[in-house]
């Protein structure tokens, strides 16, 4: 998502429209969430970014409710890979039920010693017994701790995505426009003979810690069927959220976080919305209260100058692990990478990614 935000300001400057990117400068929340791990640029004033970069994003999803004292997984992980000649962006997911070696980490509340758990778990004992940007900071700088001891990948920038706050985005844009790949059925949202909407699943934990669903008698789920479709806000973010229904589970939901977060790019740098200073305007404000950003000392005016070239087309969704589970031995509901999610990773480390994905073109996600 901070790719996105980041390559909207490049459209900004492209169209030469000043007033609009002081505009999205003041809109975009910015805080510092690497910490010490990030590479953080010692720039003074505006300067040329050059070389590959690395944004890592996540997404958290909130149940409605919930104490905001209580820690929160990050519901996806997405490495932002931008390579040295600032022509295309990499999305790469990491599975956030991958098995690592998360490291001691004190937050100043609470002392977490270390040791092996979920990915997406790392997230969560970062910003324990801490609430607001505390916490974000802190569970922000654990997970990229942990990324950096999985693979060695460092990171440029961050950004955390509220998906229940970005549902206000799609709302400004009047929905999105995606190529559905697969039959998907809410597990969330049905309708009943009555036309009223109702939860047309009850959900439950199964002996092997997998989640059951128990269809509701009379409730019709919403079906989201294959094909280019106009997806309004709440189908959107309804749609991206599904992994239960699916063959490939969180594998699915991951591809089509991508495709969302490509598709919103795209409605973003359309010429309607770039050329209609009211909606923009309302685009940015409305994205800045929904997103977190680490710029990584970068002027956000630099950053978009960089990105200028970079446009909804040359944004790449990558697989990983094929794109299905990979059972890690041992370790319940939790899985491994696979070697060529490892290869991968060292690509991203290196900037060899076009070159890798050149040899391994059954990586590159469709949508």
């Amino acid at each position: 998502m901070l790719g996105t935000v980041l390559t909207l300001l490049a459209g900004a400057v492209i169209v030469a429209k000043e007033a609009l990117l002081s505009y999205a400068l003041r809109s975009v929340a910015q805080q510092n969430l690497l910490g010490d791990t990030g590479n953080r640029a010692q720039q003074p004033g505006h300067a040329s970014v050059t070389g590959a970069k690395n944004i890592l994003l996540m997404g958290v999803d909130a149940r409605p409710g919930q104490d905001p004292r209580e820690p929160v997984r990050s519901d996806s992980i997405i490495i932002l890979h931008i390579p040295a000649s600032y022509d295309a962006a990499f999305l790469i997911s990491i599975p956030r039920d991958t098995w690592v070696e998360i490291p001691p980490y004190d937050n100043g509340a609470r002392q977490y010693d270390g040791g092996y758990d979920k990915i997406n778990a790392a997230f969560a004992y970062g910003g324990n017994g801490l609430t607001g940007p505390a916490a974000r900071s802190h569970a922000v700088e654990l997970l990229a701790l942990t990324i950096k001891k999985l693979c060695g990948v460092t990171f440029d920038g961050a950004g955390i995505v509220d998906f229940t706050g970005f549902q206000q985005v799609v709302n400004v844009l009047g929905g999105v426009d995606m190529y559905v790949d697969q039959e998907t059925t809410s597990v969330s949202i049905g309708h009943n003979s009555k036309g009223e909407t109702v939860v047309p699943f009850r959900q439950y934990t199964r002996d092997d810690g997998g989640q059951g669903l128990d269809p509701v008698p009379g409730v019709t789920p919403v079906v989201y069927h294959v094909g280019n479709q106009h997806l309004e806000p709440w189908q959107a973010l309804d749609y991206v959220r599904q992994r239960e229904t699916l063959p490939n589970g969180d594998y699915d939901r991951q591809r089509h976080q991508q495709q969302f977060i490509k598709a919103v790019f795209k409605r973003m740098l359309s010429k309607d919305v770039l050329t209609n200073p009211v909606r923009f305007n309302k685009v940015l404000d409305v994205a800045g209260k929904a997103m977190t950003i680490d710029s990584g000392g970068i002027d956000l005016a630099d950053w978009a100058y960089a990105m200028r070239g970079v446009s909804g087309d040359d944004v790449v969704t990558v697989k990983t692990n094929e794109g299905t589970f990979n059972q890690s031995a041992g370790h319940g509901t939790a899985e491994d990478l696979d070697q060529n999610t490892i290869n991968l990773l060292a690509a991203v480390r290196t900037d060899r990614v076009k070159g890798f994905l050149a040899a391994h073109p059954e990586l590159v996600a469709g949508g």
